[in-house]
């Protein structure tokens, strides 16, 4: 059977072949029909050097010209939606309504038309201008951005299409995608219409190439090449500390999101006031996507008493009766396995599940743990490990100041949550945790349960890490997701026709935000 073709320098051509692949359908455990190349370094160095002329042409591009493609990409992504919908459903598991269908296409064509906009603008760009001393700065493109997938978004995070994706290429950026073996078909039905929105609308051939698999040392090889400007990554914090070592000797920045854990704390208050509500919406988080999301609630952190525990027994029952859904590999399901083992040999107790199967397909039991907070303590590296999936541990803390030394312990992480009385009875509970807690998470929620990441300009996607790599950058937030892909560029007494579109005297759309002499404003250089 003849190879599914790779994207080098806008030609559908056949890899240079060091192995192949083929995507398995998670809830029958078949493989699929088509087969896929795994590509050599020869695939790679073409890539980085259609990349590189793709970037030259690129820097001479306005952003409305960029914006035009990106508008066009989403287009033609939402007229081909079913059938994207019905692949990415077969090659993993997930509901096509209203997961894929109505929630992360959506997300997909909407973050691509908000990096559109931001591109359109510049404003995104922090173009600061001193007029007395004629220096004037903004950020700029990096140059060519390797982006690699991860395996449970394979719409909204695609390395094709995603985030990642549209923040680089609004950045002024081209971008070689390396997709996740999860989800071949579905990444190339993507990247055959973001190939034909970037032949519509003049984009450099080299600006979109794909490559769908990589050995394990092309990988690190690709993200310290010399020629690549910057590298994102979603995935497990074990290939992405090799990444980021391979990336940090070359000095090349890489972008990591990785594992996170994601701590709520629910206080005694808030479970006399609304148990019934708190247990529907961990629930819900919990099993959500069979609890495949970065931001799954897998720590719960709560006072010992009567209320905890009827909280405890409530989603035990809820777990047990629950459907079991299909997770997205065998992989996903041998570690999630593994990373319960790990949890009970740390100390914690099964209260439901622990147990592999019970769904289609690859599937492991809708699982809850518990734990004293005296045990959580005592062996807190262990129990704060992540467990990828539909499991979730609680940790009963003996008291306030136990409670807070948990949240101590804690590793950095993309979320926080704390659930308090509305009358105001936690609050000084409420304080005393949130203090600790703020530090050691991007996003910290009141009454919320974190797993869902809305696309908003406000939003931060990261954390300390092992959450990320640095907690001064988002994946998710435009504009500033797309200043992780840019450099800061600075003109000294530079004549002004010879400036930057955005720098130059006369503002260029009009619109754009402009920090001239310390005054953020529309107007132009007097």
């Amino acid at each position: 059977m003849q190879l599914q073709p790779i994207l080098i320098d806008g030609q559908w051509r056949q890899a240079d072949v060091a192995g192949e692949f083929r995507a398995e359908n998670p809830a029958t455990r078949e493989p699929l029909e088509e087969s896929y190349p795994v590509s050599s370094w020869r695939d790679c160095d073409e890539a980085l050097n259609a990349a590189v002329a793709a970037a030259a042409r690129l820097r001479g591009m306005s952003g409305a010209q960029i914006a035009h493609f990106l508008d066009r990409a989403a287009e033609r992504i939402d007229s081909q939606r079913d059938a994207i919908v019905r692949l990415a459903h077969l090659e993993t598991a997930l509901a096509i309504s209203p997961r894929l269908a109505d929630i992360e296409l959506p997300r997909t064509t909407n973050q691509l038309r908000q990096a559109a906009a931001a591109a359109r603008d510049g404003s995104w760009a922090l173009p600061t201008i001193d007029v007395k001393a004629n220096i004037r700065s903004c950020f700029a493109p990096i140059g060519p951005v390797c982006v690699l997938g991860p395996n449970n978004f394979p719409l909204a995070f695609n390395s094709v299409c995603g985030g990642d994706f549209a923040a680089a290429i609004a950045a002024g950026n081209p971008v070689i995608a390396k997709g996740h073996p999860s989800h071949p078909g579905t990444t190339r039905l993507l990247a055959e219409e973001v190939r034909a929105a970037a032949d519509e609308t003049g984009m450099p051939t080299g600006a979109v190439q794909l490559l769908y698999r990589l050995g394990p040392a092309d990988g690190l090889r690709l993200a310290a090449d010399p020629r690549i400007g910057a590298t994102g990554f979603t995935g497990s914090r074990r290939a992405g500390l090799k990444l980021k070592a391979a990336a940090d000797a070359a000095g090349k920045p890489i972008y990591l999101e990785m594992s996170s854990i994601n701590p709520v704390v629910i206080l005694p208050h808030a479970l006399a006031e609304r148990a019934a509500e708190i247990v529907d919406q961990f629930v819900a988080s919990c099993l959500a996507g069979s609890g495949q999301f970065c931001t799954n609630p897998g720590l719960v952190i709560l006072l010992a008493g009567r209320e905890s525990e009827a909280f405890l027994a409530a989603v035990a029952d809820r777990f047990r009766t629950a459907p079991v859904g299909t997770l997205l590999a065998g992989g996903v399901a041998s570690a999630l396995a593994a990373s319960v083992e790990n949890l009970r040999s740390g100390g914690a107790n099964i209260v439901a599940g622990g147990t592999v199967g019970g769904g289609p397909g690859h599937s492991f039991a809708n699982t809850l743990l518990r734990v004293s907070g005296r045990q959580f303590l005592a062996s807190a590296a262990a129990l704060q490990s992540e467990a990828f999936g539909n499991a979730s541990l609680s940790v009963l803390a003996a008291d306030v100041a136990e409670a807070s030394r948990i949240v101590e312990s804690l590793e950095g992480n993309l979320t926080g949550s704390i659930y308090s009385s509305s009358a105001g009875h936690d609050d000084l509970a409420y304080f005393e945790l949130a203090s600790r807690l703020r530090p050691r998470v991007g996003r910290l929620l009141g009454d919320k349960m974190p797993t869902g990441v809305a696309v908003s300009p406000a939003m931060n996607h990261g954390g300390p890490f092992p959450a990320t790599g640095h907690p001064g950058f988002t994946a998710v937030g435009i504009p500033a997701s797309l200043r992780r892909f840019s450099m800061l560029t600075c003109y000294d007494n530079v004549r002004n026709h010879r400036l930057p579109q955005l720098l130059a005297d006369k503002n260029p759309t009009g619109q754009t935000w402009r920090c001239v002499d310390g005054r953020w404003t529309h107007e132009d250089v007097q």
